[in-house]
């Protein structure tokens, strides 16, 4: 698949077993000193002026052979054959064997596209290996906020790259609902329950609970459904009683929240289920059956300094309850031994950092590879409005939530700019800006150059002008340097998704999307349609056909919309 669908990646191993012919023929014939060629190098030069390839072969060879680069490369030139896909080969500086693509090579690249449709793009590098992606995970004590909706747009969109590089993926969210945390959680409920029904001095909050609004909501929900009656039951049956509830009615409304963010999961996984089969336990005898626990004070401890960990861990708690650590290994055990995924990547916040060595330290002591877990972390988001940060606190409730954010401003805004920037980077997400019809807007701007070419088609079919497709086009027409720098930038995308892939960094695809309607303005400008003679505005509309599907696929690809039609409002509309 990958020579018919990468003509890039295709063209770069021609031009190095071209160069390495030509080589092996200058030495053969005395003209070079014999040296291996065990690598031959291309990259796309800087500068387009040096050509669409460089083969840089000549300067690496030069210390083997004792020889000018230069002079190497005019000895390979002498040897090196025609090929379709190249129009030239030059030398340049101090021995840069260059090459200029030719009409066919631009044809192919659109013939591509419409010979694979949706999976043109596509690579193989996962071959069909188990990944699986956990993220957002959030506690389920209250709503999601900001970061998880980077975390969750970061993760969805990690797993769509993932699946389009040949992985077979699964996501997954992670249910905190058990713990200290969740315990704490039934009592902030319980305390506003009796509240409500009570008044304030009723009852005292407890230290540390949950203040926000949301707690509130909850226990005025199940007063208006219960009364008064779960006054009349034991307090630890009430505690337990009011966290079943408030869970049940958390993780309903953060599926509901997530589904609308179109961030669909194949699994819910529950920590209680871990303790409910054993598995903890059975994890923690694994690793004292290995020699790596010991006793102090009460509690029992994890030998992590023996896996490069800074400290030890508690892995049973002096009151005999199991640590989050002790679960967490427990889990990472599951989705690598019990469910056998190949790879896991866990997707967290950058004040996670230190589980990478923590949770790698745990594998390592039950016997797994602990290569096998990658941990990518994203950093924090700064909500603008009117130029000023709106400042969140999920425990004193002034936050700004998911559901909050999307009533705002719309799903795709919120997937293409949460995804506009590196992982590692600090993102400003400027609400202003995400509301905005005009160029300013990312995701508009991207989409109106869809939806513009949508347009132009309609217009021009109801004249008789339509696109003749690839294999009937006269696409060798295509000669303006806009049209191709378009080309080239459609030809890119499949190395964009293997590297996107391979770096865990999806937010290449928004970064490629903003490149290609970059270029298609600018050809759009550029390169007249109506009016053109008709085999060349037939090739042009072409052309825009295959740019329309491109734009289609990668928005596709990270679930956001692909619109026909748009409005464009203000001075600074896409042009």
């Amino acid at each position: 698949m990958n020579s018919v669908n990468n003509v890039y990646r295709s063209a770069k191993e021609t031009l190095e077993e071209t160069v390495r012919e030509a080589l092996a023929a200058a030495m053969e014939a005395g003209e070079l000193p014999a040296a291996p060629l065990d690598k031959i190098s291309v990259e796309v030069p800087k500068d387009p002026k040096n050509g669409d390839l460089s083969c840089t072969a000549a300067l690496s060879l030069a210390k083997a052979m004792h020889c000018a680069p230069r002079k190497i490369a005019e000895a390979a030139l002498l040897h090196m054959k025609k090929h379709e896909w190249f129009d030239s080969y030059s030398v340049a500086g101090a021995g840069f064997i260059n090459a200029v693509f030719g009409c066919r090579w631009y044809s192919d690249v659109l013939r591509a596209v419409t010979e694979l449709g949706e999976n043109y793009g596509s690579d193989d590098i996962g071959h069909g290996e188990r990944v699986m992606v956990e993220f957002v995970s959030a506690n389920p004590t209250g709503p999601m906020h900001l970061g998880n909706a980077r975390g969750g747009v970061f993760g969805d969109s990690l797993a769509a790259v993932l699946e389009r590089a040949g992985y077979r993926v699964w996501r997954e969210f992670y249910v905190n609902d058990a713990g200290n945390q969740v315990d704490l959680f039934g009592k902030s409920i319980e305390a506003r329950y009796i509240q409500y029904l009570k008044g304030e001095d009723a009852c005292e909050f407890p230290d540390n609970g949950y203040h926000g609004d949301d707690i509130k909501e909850l226990a005025a929900s199940i007063a208006g459904e219960f009364g008064d009656s779960l006054l009349e039951l034991e307090p630890e049956e009430r505690r337990v009683k009011m966290r079943e509830i408030g869970l049940a009615r958390n993780l309903e409304r953060m599926q509901a929240d997530l589904r609308r963010y179109n961030v669909v999961y194949d699994c819910w996984f529950r920590e209680t289920s871990l303790h409910e089969s054993g598995y903890v336990k059975e994890t923690i005898d694994m690793l004292g059956e290995r020699g790596y626990l010991y006793e102090k004070d009460g509690a029992t401890w994890f030998r992590g300094t023996d896996f490069g960990m800074e400290k030890d861990e508690v892995m049973i708690k002096s009151n005999g309850f199991y640590t989050y650590y002790a679960v967490d290994i427990a889990y990472h055990r599951n989705k690598l031994v019990a469910r056998g995924f190949d790879r896991v990547i866990d997707v967290l916040g950058a004040d996670h950092h230190g589980h990478a060595v923590r949770f790698r330290a745990g594998l390592s002591a039950l016997g797994i590879d602990p290569s096998r877990l990658d941990i990518k972390l994203y950093q924090l988001v700064n909500l603008l409005q009117n130029g000023e940060a709106v400042r969140m606190s999920k425990r004193t409730g002034k936050m700004i939530s998911l559901d909050n954010l999307l009533d705002e401003i719309s799903v795709d805004a919120a997937r293409f700019i949460f995804n506009s920037k590196q992982s590692d980077t600090h993102l400003e997400f400027d609400l202003g800006v995400a509301v905005r019809e005009d160029s300013e807007n990312p995701v508009y701007y991207v989409q109106y150059a869809h939806a513009r070419i949508c347009s132009m088609l309609d217009r021009l079919a109801a004249e008789a002008l339509t696109p003749s497709g690839t294999d009937s086009a006269d696409l060798a027409l295509l000669t303006e340097p806009s049209e191709r720098a378009l080309i080239k930038q459609i030809a890119s995308l499949p190395d964009e998704i293997r590297l996107a892939a391979r770096d865990y960094e999806p937010y290449r695809m928004t970064k490629y999307l903003i490149d290609l309607a970059t270029a298609f303005h600018a050809f759009y400008t550029d390169c007249r349609i109506k009016g053109a003679d008709k085999p060349l505005a037939e090739a042009r509309l072409t052309l825009a056909d295959v740019t329309r599907a491109v734009i289609a696929n990668v928005l596709g690809m990270l679930s956001i919309s692909a619109p026909e039609r748009m409005e464009k409002s203000g001075q600074n509309a896409a042009e």
